[in-house]
């Protein structure tokens, strides 16, 4: 019988490769994807687990990745949307390039939105289903000051992603939340920021919740975060 199946989007380095590992380490059935055949499947032997080449902006590569996992598992039980770009730190948004924002959009808000919108039936038939989008602080209206335009705006909007689809599937049991994993020493975060695994378990956290956990929330390190108001979360399905 198959393991609690977890295809992981952006798994071939930094936070989703450590994403990959902890969930594998408790008996997940993990799908470890990156757009590079190579680098996929270089990762996932290196840990052990399944791989997919996936590029999040692609329609076709969405659909041939949902053809595969329905043909090999025939459900998928958790979705990670891990995959994003340009933390754009060298921009101001009075000035910013709007080409970068349309770019980091096609992958920090677009991808994911498609990846659900293309996973759904297998998430419905698995179990216990869960949708966790990495989000960040940076995403967060509370937290949200200069700098970073197309990164703050894609993971803002992510955020209102997150709430309009876990209010959508309330009644049909999946979890839907947003985890930023705060400043992770990565490619992406630079190396002043902390472990990886600190990072990647709240994630890990969101992906294995109880059937009556929380949905529509934004966590950080397993407490509820802020991104407008002090109430982020709604109640999961049959609970009062």
């Amino acid at each position: 019988m198959i393991s609690t199946v977890s295809l992981v989007t952006g798994g071939n380095r930094g936070i989703g490769r450590e994403v990959c590992r902890q969930l594998a380490e408790r008996g997940h059935t993990v799908v470890l994807t990156a757009r590079s055949d190579d680098k996929a499947e270089r990762a996932a032997t290196e840990l052990g687990v399944d791989w997919l080449a996936l590029d999040v902006t692609d329609a076709a590569s969405v659909a041939a990745a949902v053809a595969t996992v329905t043909d090999r598992y025939g459900r998928l039980d958790v979705l990670v949307n891990n995959a994003a770009i340009h933390y754009d730190t060298w921009q101001r948004g009075i000035t910013a390039d709007l080409a970068v924002v349309r770019e980091a959009a096609e992958t920090n808000l677009y991808g994911p939105w498609l990846l659900i919108e293309e996973f759904l039936p297998l998430l419905r038939a698995g179990a216990h289903s869960r949708i966790v989008n990495v989000s960040s602080g940076s995403g967060s209206l509370n937290e949200m000051g200069a700098g970073t335009p197309a990164y703050s705006v894609s993971k803002a909007a992510l955020n209102a992603l997150t709430r309009i689809v876990a209010a959508e599937l309330r009644g049909d049991g999946v979890l839907v939340n947003a985890v930023c994993p705060g400043w992770v020493a990565t490619d992406m975060g630079g190396s002043g920021g902390r472990p990886v695994a600190d990072g990647a378990d709240g994630i890990v956290w969101a992906a294995t919740l109880p059937d009556d956990g929380p949905t529509g929330g934004f966590f950080r390190d397993r407490r509820a975060i802020a991104w407008l108001a002090s109430r982020n979360a709604v109640r999961p399905p049959g609970r009062r």
